[in-house]
């Protein structure tokens, strides 16, 4: 007879009734997770500039999806965007920071425009939105934050100077995260993806070559596919993370084991 006190491990993966934000949620890796996060129960709210796209997630997410156009780089704006992410559903519980840019500029050739706009979007602006949601999460003793890392937060890459400089910060400003807000039940947590099809990588799955020659520097010998996301982030965004914090979930097929 089957004991009625067990635990049920598969409920510290229900996301019934938290409210999660993901920033870049047009497109990509975003979009991914806005869809996965409202299949296990969450309220979704997607933010980024692109309207049309934006409005095709939330169709694809279901009624429990809504969407905010905004740009998160842009700090002078930011109440007003906290405020209408909050508007939908309430103050989110989850923030996945999914926006990110890459200007693909060799060292020589890095512009402070470049510069400057890669480090907004990829860095600061992860920081300053976790900050103004921290707040609310710390009143509940339960919050999530998911950063993106990226494989070039430990390795150098041909012209990635720029976006391998922010997600080198991602991984650190983790870590401070967490030093800073687990106390009050909030994890920070990031998660690094390898090689993923999306508008980001387009000029890495455009040339077949370099495409396979990825693939095989993985362990898994292959590149990855959107549906691999879903678990890392789930994990991290539910129960079953609550003493995880402060880490880089690697989700690249064994890219940097190797």
């Amino acid at each position: 007879m089957a004991d009625s006190s067990a635990p049920n491990p598969l409920a510290l993966f229900d996301l019934a009734g938290r409210v999660a934000v993901i920033t870049g949620a047009s497109s990509g890796l975003g979009r991914r997770a806005a869809i996965a996060l409202a299949a296990a129960g969450a309220l979704v709210v997607g933010v980024a500039r692109r309207e049309v796209a934006l409005a095709d997630m939330a169709r694809a997410a279901g009624p429990a999806a809504a969407f905010v156009v905004g740009d998160v780089a842009d700090r002078a704006r930011l109440p007003a965007l906290v405020s209408a992410i909050s508007a939908p559903f309430g103050a989110p519980d989850i923030v996945v920071h999914a926006a990110g840019v890459n200007t693909r500029q060799v060292a020589d050739d890095v512009t402070p425009e470049a510069w400057d706009a890669t480090l907004a979007l990829n860095l600061t602006a992860p920081f300053f939105l976790s900050q103004a949601l921290v707040p609310a999460m710390r009143e509940r003793g339960w919050g999530r934050i998911v950063n993106f890392a990226s494989l070039q937060t430990t390795r150098a890459f041909p012209a990635g100077i720029a976006y391998g400089a922010s997600k080198a910060g991602i991984g650190q400003m983790t870590r401070a995260m967490a030093e800073a807000w687990s106390g009050y039940g909030i994890t920070a947590n990031a998660i690094g993806p390898g090689f993923f099809p999306t508008e980001l990588t387009a000029a890495v799955f455009d040339d077949p070559a370099r495409a396979a020659r990825n693939a095989a520097q993985t362990c898994a010998g292959r590149n990855g596919r959107m549906e691999d996301m879903d678990g890392p982030l789930l994990f991290l965004c539910s129960d079953a993370s609550a003493y995880v914090t402060g880490q880089i979930l690697m989700v690249d097929g064994g890219f940097t084991a190797k």
